[in-house]
């Protein structure tokens, strides 16, 4: 039974089409929420530069590396990513034609959670059998992500909520997303930072304005967010995770994953026409 069995989704095609007219930027997780299988379509990506083509503010917020995000933020049809599940956003400067980067925690603060994470990582691959460090570990700059599915035969639940308690046990924060653990040092989240991001880069009060933006996502790291947006959008495999989740979203598509995002977005640029 889900934690938050006072809410249940509504299938997203019976909101009302002023609701979806006034929203003014989409905030979407990445893994199974734009991707399909691990795969980027171009179905999916040629909806979130469809959205960028009709002035939406285009903003993914994920648990993926930094390494990763430097890409994200040059190369996709985007206005800034949020990485790390908070450590940072980057953006790319059009007027000074360069990326930048806006961390959470100082480098300082950042070294010391990398260092404390080593004894979390040992004792995960020693109580843990099958869990794997993820393969993209090399390109994070403030996290420990634990592979439970992406590169790995997929663990049995209990030795994922045994890999969150181990966090925990450490005094890390964790969250799971659909396919690794994040185990990080320091008081935020992916909500935490697009709050400060949204204010600090694009002088948005998004407390004032949750309604006008939309927060799209599929697993437990995405439940501050849902919880946050009143209109955040969940598609279709968000019901895998509903069981672990303390915030449910509003809305739900039919579609899973990539063709869950398309959903959303055609749904956004329908209600704009």
């Amino acid at each position: 039974m889900s934690r938050n069995t006072e809410k249940t989704m509504t299938p997203l095609a019976a909101c009302p089409r002023e609701t979806l007219a006034a929203i003014e930027g989409v905030l979407t997780d990445i893994d199974e929420t734009v991707s399909t299988h691990s795969q980027l379509t171009a179905e999916a990506y040629g909806a979130m530069e469809a959205l960028k083509k009709a002035g939406f503010r285009v903003i993914p917020v994920t648990g993926r590396p930094a390494g990763w995000c430097d890409l994200i933020a040059r190369f996709w049809p985007v206005d800034a990513v949020v990485g790390e599940n908070g450590a940072f956003w980057m953006w790319h400067d059009d007027k000074a034609k360069k990326l930048r980067t806006r961390f959470v925690q100082s480098e300082a603060e950042r070294a010391d959670g990398r260092h404390r994470l080593e004894t979390v990582r040992a004792e995960v691959l020693r109580e843990v059998p099958g869990a794997g460090i993820a393969s993209d570990q090399p390109y994070r700059v403030a996290d420990l992500a634990v592979d439970f599915c992406e590169d790995v035969p997929p663990l049995p639940h209990d030795d994922i909520l045994r890999i969150v308690r181990i966090f925990e046990k450490h005094g890390a924060h964790a969250k799971v997303s659909s396919i690794h653990v994040n185990g990080w040092f320091g008081d935020y989240d992916k909500l935490t930072t697009s709050r400060q991001m949204m204010a600090e880069l694009f002088g948005v009060d998004v407390d004032s304005r949750r309604d006008r933006y939309v927060f799209s996502g599929d697993s437990p790291n995405d439940a501050p967010m849902f919880g946050f947006f009143p209109n955040a959008v969940g598609v279709a495999n968000v019901n895998d995770f509903a069981a672990d989740m303390d915030h449910l979203p509003r809305w739900i598509t039919t579609g899973r994953s990539g063709a869950g995002f398309v959903e959303l977005a055609e749904a956004l640029l329908a209600a704009r026409r």
